[in-house]
């Protein structure tokens, strides 16, 4: 029996992704191990986000080689798709295989195998081969939560981004496919699903192409004011009606997608966790305009003041990049004061990651690392402020948590999981069960930043 080892990097549709590839495996017989033993094959699937990203991808590329020379590494996803050149000539790599091609690795591999090839690269055009293969995930790495990728591609081109070079336009999964997925998940014991996309405020977009057969693109829809995305409103009726999942999560979601209509629809779906994902990148209307990201500061904190009127006191998150061409000292203070009066529950913060091919990357006024770095330094601070208050607020209320995992500490076990904001804590296991809904009040944060349930209120 062969043996293969996975790697995943990046976002939650290459966490999808992913397992999709690793049931195909299991499907053929072969044995999934650890990525950090010795394996027959080793399946990396790279992200291209940031100059980072691509550094850790090649990194995690040449670790599985020198684990075992002997072995056929695979590199597919983002980096290896905006940037076969390299990778063809990377020794450590011997199959490249695109986006669109990852239902199909396992014939890619055995084909390689079986013709004793030195290199295999199977790189489609990715807007040349828009309809992806239907496969139905059964399980997924995680034991309670699993992401759910409803929709794959993105017409916006930021400024700053490679992901629609990586990932091609707007591509949509059919709704009774999605349904009867997530459907049969339940019936395995899932319990949270997340709905997720390269960009999901764009989920159905594809489905109404102009007379010309051209999609629009997100802003087109929303033009200069709201819109409100019907297609997603109907995937998550539906998928809250699925008997076993008690949990809904929504991944990214554009500001102008947050209208009266929507959050009227979602704020009685009893499902729908409180935790919204916004990304701002920057607070400065003009660092916004360079980075082609089609909304004001004014419409995200009106998107938010929206949100928590329909929720009570909702995680909101988000991302920030610093350091983008042209930010100097008073764009980025106009960044730092706007997160401070949002006050979001957590903050990503990205130093600007310069990307060939990219309108960005021609931009001037590029900064110093040093500069990105003394500015991200600040937003971190700031961040980890926001989530400290935001976790205090916690304490002395009943909360919910779904468990992940058991966790020993200090000689105690502990399940650790997540309250419907994503707030990490432990509950004393006491003869419970991981993916167990359990309930508890919040005594304190611990030292780690999880909160503390007392055992009395389970």
């Amino acid at each position: 029996m062969k043996t293969v080892a996975f790697h995943n990097l990046g976002c939650k549709v290459n966490t999808y992704e992913m397992d999709v590839m690793q049931q195909k495996f299991e499907e053929r017989g072969y044995k999934i191990v650890p990525f950090s033993t010795k394996a027959d094959i080793y399946v990396v699937n790279t992200c291209t986000v940031t100059n980072i990203a691509d550094r850790k991808s090649r990194q995690m590329l040449h670790k599985a080689k020198k684990e075992n020379p002997d072995s056929v590494v695979v590199a597919t996803g983002c980096y290896v798709q905006t940037d076969a050149q390299n990778a063809e000539k990377d020794e450590a790599i011997d199959i490249i295989i695109g986006n669109n091609n990852k239902t199909k690795v396992v014939d890619i591999v055995e084909e390689h195998i079986a013709a004793n090839k030195k290199k295999t690269a199977i790189l489609s055009d990715i807007d040349k081969n828009p309809e992806y293969e239907a496969c139905s995930l059964r399980y997924s790495t995680e034991r309670t939560r699993v992401d759910i990728k409803i929709q794959d591609g993105c017409n916006q081109f930021c400024s700053y981004c490679l992901i629609p070079m990586a990932r091609g336009r707007v591509r949509s999964r059919k709704k009774e496919e999605i349904f009867e997925e997530i459907n049969n998940l339940a019936n395995q014991g899932y319990k949270e699903v997340v709905i997720t996309g390269i960009h999901l405020s764009s989920y159905g977009l594809d489905f109404y192409p102009d007379e010309k057969g051209k999609v629009t693109s997100y802003n087109s829809a929303a033009g200069s004011g709201e819109y409100t995305n019907k297609d997603l409103l109907e995937v998550i009726d539906r998928v809250s009606e699925i008997e076993g999942i008690k949990r809904i999560r929504l991944g990214s979601l554009e500001p102008r997608i947050i209208t009266r209509e929507f959050l009227e629809r979602i704020s009685k779906n009893g499902k729908i966790c409180p935790h919204f994902h916004l990304s701002l990148q920057s607070g400065c209307d003009e660092t916004l305009k360079r980075m082609n990201r089609q909304y004001t500061t004014e419409e995200f904190y009106e998107k938010t003041c929206l949100i928590r009127e329909y929720f009570d006191k909702p995680a909101i998150t988000t991302d920030i990049i610093t350091g983008f061409p042209g930010e100097n000292p008073e764009e980025f203070e106009e960044t730092y004061d706007f997160v401070k009066k949002i006050c979001f529950y957590e903050t990503h913060i990205f130093k600007y990651s310069r990307r060939k091919g990219t309108t960005a990357d021609k931009m001037p006024g590029q900064n110093t690392d040093a500069v990105k770095s003394a500015r991200s330094d600040r937003l971190i601070e700031l961040s980890k402020n926001n989530s400290y208050n935001f976790r205090k607020e916690k304490i002395g209320k009943v909360l919910e948590i779904l468990t992940e995992e058991e966790k020993e500490i200090d000689g105690i076990s502990y399940l650790l999981g997540h309250t419907k904001d994503y707030c990490p804590a432990i509950i004393e296991k006491a003869g419970h069960e991981v993916n167990t809904l359990l309930s508890g009040q919040a005594v304190k944060i611990r030292d780690d930043g999880l909160l503390l349930l007392s055992e009395s209120s389970k």
